[in-house]
């Protein structure tokens, strides 16, 4: 099923009824993905809107990110079920991968006080890790407490 535009979910809809403008000049430009955090910071920051519409675009907001979080819940579930092996196997072997990657360069670095990694790979690899690690260890955990 492919991912609904921001202008058609219900978070789109509410920005397009209360801040026109807002979704005037916005909507065909921002991207799909990780919007709430831009409309979250229009919104708060909008004079015309009352309290009362901010709670509702807070509610919205929740509301989408807990439906973005099911969607990544079954896409795990149907991996985990699938037969093929490197479905069941791809997150952990990336969670593995990179974990020894650091060890390797972190012993390296110790060791060799010429070796220097380039600054862009280590922003690159903590963005990674971050991502990895937080999707694999704090998205397994709250699955599990769901349940």
């Amino acid at each position: 099923m492919p991912d609904k535009k921001f202008k058609d979910t219900k978070v789109g809809k509410w920005v397009k009824e209360k801040l026109p403008e807002v979704a005037g000049n916005f909507a065909d430009i921002i991207p799909d993905q990780g919007v709430l955090g831009i409309v979250k910071r229009v919104v708060d920051g909008s004079p015309e809107l009352s309290a009362q519409d901010k709670l509702e675009f807070d509610r919205l907001a929740v509301e989408a990110e807990r439906d973005a979080q099911e969607n990544v819940t079954r896409r795990w579930e149907a991996d985990s079920k699938s037969d093929v092996k490197l479905a069941k196997f791809i997150r952990p072997a990336i969670l593995i991968s990179l974990t020894l990657f650091y060890m390797v360069v972190t012993v390296w670095d110790g060791l060799s006080p010429s070796f220097m990694p380039p600054e862009n790979y280590i922003n690159l690899l903590e963005i990674l890790m971050l991502t990895v690690f937080g999707a694999y260890f704090a998205g397994r955990t709250i699955e599990k407490v769901k349940k």
